[in-house]
């Protein structure tokens, strides 16, 4: 029996039913990669353009079917997110009722650390998830493996520890504590005693550039080169002592929060702040950065919590709730606020498109336990709680990136992919130059700016008024012999001659000028040379 090509087709045509949900499947993600709707070749009549475009929207197209089967086959796992029916609320869900629902190894990840002789705990992740640091406030340090659920390493060092932070990976820590700030290894040797910082009130590293960055108690902040040890930049901030500090993970600019309500954004390569906003009417108490760099939340003692977008500084939200002591971002967008004894997780139930926050989940943790720090987990539907009386974790759907790129950050890692993962990232690493507020900026063509003349209306203005302040000014009072009426008349018009010869004369003035030089320079010629004089 002969099969003709029709029915070959139509045998291709027919697929099963899990093959074409599959492929239609398919279809949606490759929609979503594409560059909108590609251009109309119909209509040009450049045959040479027409390949050029032909073979761009081809390539577009290859592109997009590729992204979207690394999607379906690669990243198989999606966010799973509370869901409810009815008049039933997700903060009303209880972590009892979540850990009769999850697996066993997902029920292991919550836990409560009771240690009340050396609380309150600070806590920090490494990228992958896998290490936890908590520092003690009297001088515990301890590094633990989460996935194991193992004690790698605990340390005492007998003085008050006020922050802890990661390096480049798990094998160094920095520590602040009274004195100075320390760093040691993985398996606790102290290494570096950082005595040019003084003692220092919060800690944090850029791992993209290698700076361990600082803040001490007189509001001086220092970046400190950690491949070479080198001291990189000490700014004086000039906003007095402070306990708030983060690092936007998108360009590597550190924000602090002072008492008068501003944050205030840095980088090394610069004395003076690069942005300076009047966040709260009172102290800032704590200050968080979205994955994406472009949203910030800021928390004040008027019982607020503020969201701004960083493209615009300008406030999308205002939250009306407590007075939020630690804030904290997930890497799918969730903000834990936590005080007291009390956290709230918000969510943003727009989607991400209009930053509508809201209620997602509550906890409350045993009476009498002072929340310090909490920091989400990285990859894991987790939040760690440093409090007290030690620390917690409990379960937070929907947090964690369900879906880990070996390349980015590998919680399987082994000793040899450490080590290659040390060198590259030491030969990508970034210099202090690139920390800016727009990366996007690095590599791309300065336009270029003349300078546009003012007009002589706008000079005469300006004028007038630096006239007037020069006249207004009091001057202090002297000793005998320097305060006569004379001595002040004569100071007080050379202010005003020095405010007049700040500005430029004015363009027909300034012709005349050069036209009786020219003029006296042929009528000094001699004789002979006259004929050569420039001719009005």
């Amino acid at each position: 029996m002969e099969i003709s090509s029709e029915d070959n087709n139509l045998m291709e045509k027919v697929l099963p039913p899990v093959e074409q949900e599959s492929d239609v499947e398919l279809e949606t993600k490759v929609k979503k990669y594409l560059r909108g709707e590609g251009a109309n070749l119909e209509t040009l009549k450049d045959k040479k353009l027409k390949t050029q475009l032909a073979s761009r929207e081809k390539l577009y197209g290859k592109s997009a079917k590729a992204a979207a089967k690394i999607e379906k086959w690669l990243l198989p796992a999606e966010a799973g997110y509370l869901e409810t029916e009815g008049l039933e609320k997700t903060w009303r869900v209880k972590q009892t009722d979540i850990a009769n629902e999850v697996d066993i190894l997902s029920s292991r990840n919550q836990y409560d650390i009771v240690l009340p002789d050396f609380g309150p705990y600070k806590l920090d992740f490494t990228a992958s998830g896998r290490h936890m640091l908590a520092g003690g406030r009297k001088g515990h340090l301890a590094l633990l493996d989460m996935m194991n659920m193992s004690l790698i390493k605990e340390i005492q060092v007998r003085e008050t520890v006020r922050d802890v932070a990661f390096l480049h990976n798990e094998q160094f820590f920095a520590a602040a504590q009274k004195k100075y700030a320390y760093i040691y290894g993985r398996d606790g040797t102290e290494l570096h005693c950082l005595k040019e910082r003084g003692p220092v009130a919060r800690l944090r590293f850029l791992k993209n550039h290698f700076l361990l960055a600082s803040v001490n108690k007189s509001g001086q902040l220092h970046y400190q080169d950690v491949t070479h040890g080198g001291m990189v930049a000490s700014i004086r901030t000039g906003k007095g002592r402070t306990d708030v500090m983060e690092v936007n993970p998108y360009n590597g600019v550190v924000a602090l929060g002072h008492s008068g309500g501003t944050v205030t954004m840095w980088k090394p390569t610069s004395q003076a702040p690069l942005v300076q906003m009047q966040c709260h009417p009172g102290p800032v108490s704590s200050v968080a950065f979205h994955p994406n760099g472009h949203l910030m939340a800021t928390s004040g003692k008027e019982r607020k919590i503020k969201i701004w977008d960083l493209r615009k500084f300008e406030e999308v939200q205002t939250i009306h709730s407590f007075h939020a002591k630690t804030l904290s971002f997930s890497q799918k967008g969730l903000l834990a606020a936590g005080t007291g004894s009390f956290v709230q997780i918000l969510g943003d139930s727009s989607g991400g498109s209009s930053h509508n926050y809201s209620r997602y989940m509550n906890h409350s943790m045993v009476k009498g336990y002072q929340i310090e720090k909490l920091m989400f987990r990285p990859y894991e539907d987790v939040i760690g709680i440093g409090h007290s009386m030690g620390w917690s974790s409990i379960l937070i759907p929907g947090s964690g990136e369900p879906n880990f790129d070996s390349w980015v950050a590998n919680p399987f890692e082994t000793s040899k992919q450490r080590r290659e993962k040390e060198v590259h990232s030491l030969l990508d690493k970034l210099p202090p130059e690139t920390i800016m507020l727009d990366p996007s900026k690095i590599g791309a063509m300065r336009p270029s700016r003349r300078k546009e003349k003012p007009s002589r209306g706008e000079i005469e203005a300006e004028k007038e008024v630096a006239i007037e302040a020069a006249k207004s000014t009091e001057l202090k009072n002297k000793t005998k012999g320097r305060n006569k009426p004379s001595k002040r008349t004569k100071k007080k018009k050379e202010m005003v001659e020095n405010a007049k010869r700040t500005f430029p004369e004015q363009e027909h003035n300034t012709a005349l000028k050069k036209r009786r030089i020219g003029e006296d320079a042929a009528a000094e010629l001699p004789a002979s040379l006259k004929r050569f004089a420039r001719k009005n």
